[in-house]
């Protein structure tokens, strides 16, 4: 069985009392007296159930982050900046993988509010999520993150999605693209239709192909449809890398060039782009440092609910040109 306070007590001939404040308050307590606390700790191999004391003191030193997937390297480069605030300030991250599943999320959801979290950041699957509202209007704060906030009650952190997709067009426009292809995970993920709004501005009418989940394996299935049903597409833009990078491996595997025959376009701009075998153009997105801020505002809102300002942060996107687009 596991060493309790009353164990410990015990072992040091001292209330429990004592035992706590030697955990909570060593400062109130003799250090003669302390150190046979502590001594007793050593030798029970006392573990102190902080849990527990955090929810009697009712402050968790924990934050929920749920991400739609967690194999892509965009949502690890957000997790890094969020895990890089939350161990300055001394919280532990909960990482949860919604898998683009909308149930899946409302399960993660529950449990972190069942966990008593003292926050939570996310990525949600679709936008004006009840479950979330519930979490919020009990008393849970939550920061969107790769996303914009619809309500003013609510931070989020994201990017401009309509810009950047406007970018990618028109580099493919300053290209003598002609006809182009939107290859897309669903477009009820508002950052896969903005950019398609934005696609749209630069160059007007383009082929749209709506895959599943923005995956890599996805991106190829839809680029071999493309090809293999006889378009004359000679460029397409992919919502995101891993879409693109499937559709690099189909024109590989069909004999087209990348660049000559089809010039590519990714979004994200993860590590793996650069390291491609035909390097790749993108779209990229501050990923890390929109963790970091999403973190700083879930925490300014935890500590100061009286006078939190919400905010609706939007970066800029950048264009990153490579091999792919010539």
């Amino acid at each position: 069985m596991a060493v309790s306070i009353k164990d410990v007590a015990v072992r040091a001939g001292v209330s429990v009392g004592t035992v706590s404040n030697v955990l909570n308050r060593p400062a109130k307590v003799a250090p003669a007296t302390r150190e046979l606390v502590l001594a007793a700790i050593e030798e029970l191999g006392f573990v102190r159930n902080s849990s527990a004391a955090q929810l009697r003191a009712g402050a968790s030193r924990s934050l929920g982050l749920v991400v739609l997937d967690m194999a892509n390297p965009f949502f690890q480069d957000v997790a890094k900046g969020v895990e890089d605030v939350a161990t300055e300030l001394g919280y532990a991250v909960l990482l949860c993988n919604s898998d683009e599943q909308a149930a899946r999320e409302n399960w993660y959801l529950q449990v972190l509010e069942e966990q008593r979290v003292r926050g939570v950041l996310i990525t949600p699957v679709m936008a004006g999520s009840q479950r979330l509202d519930v979490l919020r209007h009990r008393g849970t704060p939550a920061v969107l993150v790769d996303r914009t906030a619809s309500q003013a009650d609510c931070c989020s952190v994201g990017v401009d999605d309509v810009a950047g997709g406007e970018l990618a067009g028109a580099h493919l426009k300053s290209l003598g693209r002609k006809r182009i292809a939107y290859i897309t995970g669903p477009l009820s993920l508002s950052q896969c239709a903005d950019r398609l709004t934005g696609l749209r501005r630069a160059v007007g009418d383009v082929e749209v192909v709506e895959t599943p989940a923005l995956k890599a394996g996805y991106g190829y299935a839809a680029a071999r449809e493309l090809f293999d049903n006889g378009s004359a597409v000679d460029a397409v833009f992919c919502a995101n890398d891993l879409l693109a990078l499937g559709v690099l491996r189909a024109a590989v595997s069909t004999g087209r060039r990348i660049s000559e025959d089809i010039a590519l376009i990714g979004y994200d701009d993860i590590e793996f782009a650069a390291d491609a075998a035909v390097p790749l153009s993108s779209i990229r997105q501050p990923a890390i440092q929109i963790g970091r801020m999403a973190a700083q505002l879930l925490l300014e809102e935890c500590d100061n609910p009286d006078v939190h300002a919400h905010q609706q942060v939007m970066f800029k996107p950048e264009l990153v040109v490579r091999e792919s687009t010539g």
